[in-house]
């Protein structure tokens, strides 16, 4: 448990508001949050005396300061390594100051102090409470296509081609391999090369109810603590297609797909040579079918999946290329962000940003964070500074069927074999 004397945020302020309103006791609100039961019990008092406006409060020292019995030289000293060592923490810092013969004959403030003065100063990072984004619970698999595992493997050294990351997608239920997407001269696939990937694969299977994503940067804002949907999630969200994230590090979570990282290598490109990256990704394709068509597998009894599954081959969600813009529903989306909440703080120059883009919210609330939310009947972000009972709405951007589909239009590497509709298969001769 955090001691007392720390400096909450806003979130945590708002949080212990919002708990206190359902009903939770004080010491369960300390148990929840690691915070002290005096730290809850003064912010609930504030928030039933002021409302919100008592939450923007901040506790403070003296005018004299934290270190108000330290030279000017030392304060100077400790803020230049701070900028300089922005790793550096108070105790680094004390130790650092007891070196310096200018300050021998100097009492040095202790690390307390130093830790209270960095606060002071806003040089320190403050808490961010964490908002995950809604996402379904994890259920049992039962059927195929009821979810497919999306991961692209670490790169490898592909002779003939050089860099590759290979990007592999396994229907978990039926086993069936989706499809395999070689990304050449690239450490991380961008965002355009899993949604062409997608599109492929949409094409001959259908469309999926789920796909489960790690939480690689191409689908998940990894530097925010209450992040904002990627592109491609919203773009999936509005084909009907819904998006789990894992939580534990693989294999405890993603083991399917990362034993077909292997398989695919084994496969299709460990200790071959290729001319150029058509012909690497002509093999992927040729192998995944030859997985999927002839390839014993286990878990199916010593039988390939299609042998095992005939009825796996399509989802019965029928998606083409020319119709995308059709099956493209944006109250899917805005139904989605009703369910989400965001902090931002203000720039010096009064904007702040929210799914990579930039929103001005007047230099009026300089430093402030906001507390944002989406109104899915005007489509507006409700915008609640930390220091007003007044929220102010701006138009939420980048929400349009033509934002969401990108650039990435073609499908790059496409060998076709997906069948006609309507579906007919042929027997599978082993």
């Amino acid at each position: 448990m955090r001691q007392k004397g720390q400096i909450t945020t806003l979130e945590e302020r708002i949080e212990i508001a919002e708990r206190a309103s359902a009903g939770e006791s004080s010491p369960e609100i300390a148990a929840a949050m690691g915070r002290p039961v005096s730290t809850v019990r003064k912010w609930r008092h504030k928030y039933q005396r002021e409302g919100r406006a008592g939450l923007s409060s901040q506790m403070g020292r003296p005018a004299a300061g934290a270190l108000a019995q330290s030279s000017a030289e030392i304060k100077a000293a400790i803020l230049e390594m701070r900028e300089q060592q922005p790793g550096w923490g108070a105790q680094t810092i004390r130790l650092e100051l007891a070196k310096d013969k200018r300050f021998a004959d100097q009492k040095l403030p202790s690390r307390s102090r130093i830790a209270a003065f960095f606060k002071e100063r806003q040089k320190v990072r403050k808490y961010e409470r964490r908002e995950e984004l809604p996402e379904p619970e994890k259920q049992p698999l039962e059927r195929p296509h009821q979810e497919w595992e999306l991961d692209a493997q670490g790169v490898t050294t592909v002779a003939g081609v050089g860099k590759v990351s290979v990007i592999n997608v396994l229907d978990i239920c039926s086993h069936i391999s989706i499809d395999s997407h070689a990304c050449v001269h690239t450490r991380h696939p961008k965002a355009e090369e899993y949604q062409r990937l997608l599109r492929r694969a949409f094409v001959r299977y259908g469309l999926p109810e789920q796909i489960s994503l790690d939480h690689d940067s191409a689908f998940y804002d990894n530097k925010s603590a209450s992040p904002f949907p990627s592109r491609i999630h919203l773009w999936l969200l509005a084909l009907g297609v819904q998006v789990r994230f894992i939580h534990k590090p693989p294999p405890l979570e993603h083991a399917h797909i990362e034993r077909q990282h292997q398989t695919v290598a084994w496969q299709a490109f460990e200790g071959q040579t290729f001319d150029e990256a058509d012909d690497l990704q002509r093999q992927l394709q040729a192998r995944i079918l030859f997985l999927n068509q002839e390839y014993p597998t286990s878990a199916l009894n010593g039988q390939p999946p299609y042998l095992a599954n005939p009825q796996a081959r399509h989802s019965g969600r029928i998606y083409q290329r020319q119709t995308e813009e059709q099956l493209l529903n944006l109250q899917r989306v805005y139904d989605y962000l009703k369910d989400a909440r965001w902090f931002r703080k203000v720039s010096s120059v009064g904007t702040f940003s929210l799914g990579g883009l930039v929103y001005n919210a007047s230099t009026s609330f300089v430093e402030q964070t906001l507390e944002i939310t989406f109104d899915p009947a005007t489509h507006m972000l409700i915008c609640l500074p930390e220091k007003c009972e007044t929220a102010f709405h701006l138009p939420v951007k980048g929400l349009t069927k033509s934002a969401l589909m990108g650039s990435a239009t073609d499908l790059a590497g496409f060998i076709d074999f997906q069948l006609a509709l309507p579906l007919t298969y042929p027997t599978t001769t082993l």
